[in-house]
């Protein structure tokens, strides 16, 4: 510790050394030689380990958005909110789960509820723009009335299921190696289900499955096509049954689900004419679950349920990636209008105007500088994408007027000071009272 202090001193003495010769304004040389040997000193000093260091890390499975990554993330969050509430939907938070007693009263057609969730899907990802997009159907009664009478025994179900949902990556011929190879199932029993999960298309094949001899003549699956039917009817009704594809391989959340399951994916444009559309991966998942919340019910009553989840983030990067292709321009701010001055000492006056418009509502911010060039704050207008500029002038004061200025068009009107606020809210569709 005395050989380190010691260290500690010469190098303090050394520093003040260099300063000293560099107010004398002493040769070049003899302070690059002075330099060199307050860096040895420093080398020999070495890092002080007493002194705790801090290193800043971002936790493990999250990331940090700039601006223009939060300015997207909050679009797609806006579209995805604005169509939920247009279904009549509340918003919930929920930190503690805590259990109520439920009175589900009055027959309702289960249906319904499913096919608004689809219409939900495919409105959420026609808003968003991402690309033209499929959402496929299925329904867990289907499945496993179609593995039953395939012959798989009741104990590999959950497996076989695993291998049939990645039809969508591999080839058939891989899923049945992969069932039959290492899941021990008769090869016939794989071939049997291949005539199906290879299968899709719309009403037309629920109806040609319901005339199946033998997937009809299984109570599971009959209800399950029946009540897919339905569905089909409802969203012809809803104007997207174009959009929806009966999926005999989709296969997933058996745990959970226990009718319709959906998924919508992305499709990649054909490379050749005449080539069928390919997934690009899954933007949003769904289902019926009625048995989950009634796993927290003390008295294991049934309760309908379906819902839909959508990939957030998968949707996020595809946008911010498109974004960027395109190089398109993307405001990271609200602001409706900058307040600028057009000569010096007029800071007072901008803050006074600011403040007028923010406690009017209005969305205005103003350059911390004391004194900026007008065209300083207009290029800086022009790259934040705010629209409109409300400049005072000396003479605007004397006059009793404000001067606004459109970005885009650089055109320029006089508009009286208590008219202002009426003024900025017309330009940028506000309303003109909150009522």
């Amino acid at each position: 510790m005395a050989e380190r202090a010691a260290l500690e001193e010469l190098v303090k003495l050394q520093g003040e050394r260099v300063r000293g010769l560099k107010q004398q304004k002493a040769s070049a040389e003899l302070i690059e030689e002075e330099v060199a040997k307050l860096l040895k000193l420093k080398a020999q000093l070495g890092p002080d380990e007493s002194k705790q260091k801090f290193v800043l890390k971002t936790p493990k499975g999250t990331r940090d958005y700039s601006p223009r990554q939060m300015a997207v993330r909050e679009k797609v969050f806006d579209v995805i909110i604005r169509c939920f509430k247009r279904h009549g939907a509340e918003v919930i938070d929920t930190p503690v789960f805590e259990l109520k007693d439920f009175d589900i009263a009055g027959n309702f057609d289960p249906m319904i509820p499913d096919a608004e969730c689809l219409k939900i899907m495919c409105e959420i990802l026609s808003s968003l723009q991402i690309g033209d997009f499929l959402v496929k159907v299925n329904d867990r009664r289907i499945l496993d009335g179609m593995f039953a009478i395939c012959g798989v025994p009741d104990s590999k179900f959950r497996t076989i299921c695993s291998s049939v949902d990645k039809l969508d990556k591999v080839s058939w011929e891989e899923v049945k190696n992969e069932m039959v190879g290492e899941k021990g199932l008769a090869p016939e029993v794989a071939d049997r289900i291949g005539d199906y999960v290879q299968q899709h298309g719309g009403v037309s094949l629920v109806e040609q499955l319901l005339q199946d001899p033998k997937l009809s003549q299984n109570k599971q699956a009959l209800e399950g096509l029946r009540d897919l039917k339905l569905l089909f009817e409802y969203l012809t009704l809803f104007g997207i049954d174009d959009k929806i594809s009966f999926d005999l391989s989709l296969a997933r959340g058996l745990d959970y689900y226990t009718g319709v399951i959906y998924e919508a994916v992305l499709l990649q444009t054909p490379v050749q004419a005449g080539e069928e559309p390919l997934g690009v991966g899954s933007v949003a998942a769904g289902g019926r679950y009625d048995g989950l919340v009634g796993m927290f019910d003390p008295k294991g009553r049934k309760v309908p349920c379906v819902g839909l989840s959508i990939g957030v983030e998968r949707i996020f990067s595809i946008v911010e990636q498109r974004l960027e292709a395109l190089e398109e321009k993307v405001r990271t701010t609200e602001t409706q209008v900058l307040v600028a001055s057009a000569q010096k000492k007029l800071l007072e006056e901008r803050l006074k105007l600011v403040s007028e418009l923010w406690d009017a509502g209005i969305k205005a911010e103003l350059l911390y500088k004391k004194n900026p060039k007008l065209l300083n704050q207009l290029q800086y207008c022009e790259e934040a994408g705010i629209p409109l500029v409300a400049i005072i002038g000396e003479q605007e004061l004397k006059d009793g007027v404000i001067k606004l200025r459109s970005v885009t068009s650089r055109e320029e009107v006089d508009i009286r000071r208590e008219d202002l606020v009426e003024e900025i809210k017309r330009r940028t569709g506000q309303p003109l009272c909150i009522c």
